[in-house]
């Protein structure tokens, strides 16, 4: 039984077995997993990934990232291909089998039938003298010594190592289909990373308020202006063309050098010539600019027209940050 004080011990050493298996895999990478990697690449059909047991579960992993990265995939349960599920198979696809021992009933069962359909078959195993491993047209190496487990039962070294090569895969056939972030967009509209990849500065603007003085607005109306409008800044327009904008530090400051302020007006505390961007510009590019200056407002103008203000809390609320 573990001890309170060897938890953090066990963990470690499972980490390391696991990133000694890993590293490992370089090793067995040889001319197979470039035929694996072309034969995906220039594929009519789609990729089809078959496993049982906890290699099912990598499987299913491994048909989501590629779906997310531009190759057509998906999963085929070995146990429900044989009653029925392998009329999901086309003639033009390209079927990946995993399985760590290459010889369970399933997979002795399963390699001869899609064999039948002419379908190249790639193994991913760490039996290299398995059944599955001898029925295929390409075989990527995947074994491991031993399992981090410490009865050597559970998968863990073998199934990390079969997800490692599926990613290994997956990169690849990305930089083969020159595979770009906005590639990645259209797979990933929805949450956060869709919002990242996606969301231009107009798609804030829809409700946003436009906080404006002239420059010759007395300070109370700018204090006033900031205040109603809630978002630490207010643009100064003159003649429908943004000249500076005042932030609540300004007025701050201004507090801090002045017993009175009566005599002043908005042009007298802006700060000229301010940064701003475009309604077209994505979110993320923006907010890059706030960080590089380290500002929490952009102006947002087009053409000259002033469109309102990008307020990095509102960015944090999309959650794109």
């Amino acid at each position: 039984m573990i001890t309170q004080n060897n938890i953090l011990a066990s963990a470690k050493k499972t980490i390391i077995l696991e990133s000694q298996s890993i590293a490992k895999l370089a090793e067995f990478l040889d001319h197979n997993f470039i035929e694996a990697a072309n034969k995906i690449y220039h594929s009519k059909g789609r990729l089809v990934v078959t496993g049982i047991g906890k290699s099912a579960i990598i499987a299913q992993k491994i048909v989501a990232s590629f779906n997310s990265t531009g190759t057509p995939s998906l999963f085929l349960h070995a146990s429900e291909a044989i009653h029925g599920d392998l009329g999901m198979i086309q003639k033009e696809d390209v079927i990946i089998c995993i399985s760590k021992s290459g010889n369970s009933p399933e997979i002795k069962v399963l390699v001869p039938l899609l064999k039948r359909f002419g379908n190249c078959l790639i193994a991913i195993t760490g039996n290299m003298a398995s059944f599955l491993a001898n029925g295929s047209d390409i075989v990527l190496n995947t074994t491991v010594d031993a399992e981090a487990c410490p009865n050597n039962l559970a998968p863990t070294n073998s199934t990390t190592a079969q997800l490692v090569m599926g990613d290994a895969l997956i990169v690849c056939l990305m930089e083969m289909r020159d595979f770009q972030p906005n590639d990645f967009a259209v797979f990933h509209p929805g949450g956060a990373l869709g919002k990242k990849l996606l969301f231009k500065v107009k798609d804030m603007l829809g409700n946003s308020l436009k906080p404006t003085v002239g420059p010759d607005e007395a300070i109370k109306k700018v204090i006033f202006e900031i205040s109603e409008k809630r978002l630490g800044v207010t643009a100064v327009v003159d003649n429908d063309k943004v000249i500076g904008i005042i932030t609540d530090g300004d007025i701050r400051r201004m507090l801090n050098e002045t017993t009175t302020f009566a005599h002043l007006t908005a042009k007298d505390i802006m700060t000229k010539n301010p940064k701003v961007t475009s309604s077209e510009v994505l979110v993320v590019e923006a907010l890059n600019t706030m960080e590089q200056f380290s500002i929490t407002q952009l102006v947002v103008v087009d053409n000259g027209e002033y469109k309102g203000v990008l307020h990095l809390h509102d960015i944090l609320k999309e959650g794109i940050l």
